[in-house]
């Protein structure tokens, strides 16, 4: 199962969750999804990914604005104008319960009355892990699946309000070719098995609706961090079951610090704002980032309009020029990138 119909325009996005400040991680994946489709002559889409009410603040959806805006990142729609809006998930939960609508009425939607505590016990999970929103979540041994109807009334007259699951294929294999991976063969168990389309407070999971609004936006084309793999069969699933066309997807390796850790929002002196805040050139900081991914052979500074406009003379974005596995950012390397 791979789509992205050859010949097509291409049609890039950035997605972030405004739950804190863009890091030295998302810069690395915000800079390779914008050169990928502008390498192509394609557009781009910037939409807050702000479905968690509990976590999401427009201060941090303006400072990841302010943030792609000093690396001389552009977008062409969202996140308040273009044909393909709302570019904020919170303003889209009708179009996440119409999907929903089309997935029950095809029997692929069942209640599931099960706890997080009980989640993760049954997982063997950490904290966490089976909130349903995460790139994977826990796998769920499918506990609810074949509840009765007497048996999910008796549930919820003790108080449980279920989340909905997605019931998948139990002997499911996705195939589909990476840009970045190569060719993939996942079972869908290997994913978790049956996924959350909604918590059980309401909230809307990650795999509808990004599914969803890629689909409508006419996305073709997803870049993102390797570490969101196995979210790939999930969505290519419902791709299917919601006859839509899914993008090609590039998984790219993450970057570490000097211990091995993911960068995270937890590395305060590698956030955007800290860098600009201290003096650092954008320039140099894409500059390392386009040697880090194989764009140029030095740290030399440059900015992302220059680097697209070589590789529309090249013709395509050098998928094959990624390093494979972890890249780490040495401790200090901040300090190269002031004038």
């Amino acid at each position: 199962m791979n789509a992205f119909s050859s010949g097509a325009a291409v049609t890039g996005r950035f997605a972030p969750s405004p739950t804190g400040p863009l890091h030295l991680g998302n810069a690395w994946s915000f800079l390779l999804a914008w050169l990928a489709a502008r390498a192509e002559g394609g557009r781009v889409i910037l939409r807050h990914e702000d479905i968690d009410p509990d976590r999401s603040r427009q201060e941090w959806m303006d400072a990841i604005e302010r943030d792609l805006r000093w690396l001389g990142l552009d977008w062409d729609e969202g996140p308040n104008h273009g044909p393909h809006g709302p570019y904020h998930q919170s303003l889209c939960r009708h179009l996440y319960e119409k999907a929903l609508d089309k997935l029950r009425a095809r029997g692929f939607v069942y209640p599931c009355y099960c706890t997080r505590k009980e989640l993760r016990l049954m997982a063997g999970a950490p904290h966490g892990a089976a909130d349903g929103l995460g790139d994977e979540g826990a796998a769920y041994p499918g506990t609810c699946r074949h509840l009765t109807p007497e048996e999910r009334a008796h549930k919820e007259a003790e108080g449980r309000k279920p989340a909905l699951r997605l019931l998948c294929p139990d002997d499911e294999v996705t195939c589909f070719d990476d840009l970045v991976l190569g060719p993939q063969r996942i079972p869908l168990q290997r994913c978790g098995g049956d996924f959350a389309l909604r918590r059980s407070d309401g909230v809307w999971a990650y795999q509808l609706a990004v599914v969803v609004d890629d689909m409508r936006m006419g996305v073709t084309q997803v870049v993102r961090g390797e570490d969101i793999l196995l979210s790939t069969p999930r969505q290519l699933l419902l791709y299917r079951l919601l006859g839509g066309d899914p993008p090609s997807f590039a998984h790219i390796p993450l970057l570490h610090d000097a211990r091995g850790e993911r960068l995270a929002k937890r590395h305060k002196s590698l956030s955007l704002a800290a860098l600009r805040e201290s003096g650092c050139s954008p320039l140099a900081v894409v500059g390392y980032l386009a040697r880090l991914a194989g764009l140029q052979e030095k740290d030399e500074p440059i900015s992302p309009a220059r680097l697209a406009d070589r590789l529309r003379r090249e013709g395509s974005f050098p998928w094959n020029a990624l390093p494979r596995g972890p890249i780490l950012v040495p401790d200090g390397a901040e300090r190269r990138w002031k004038p």
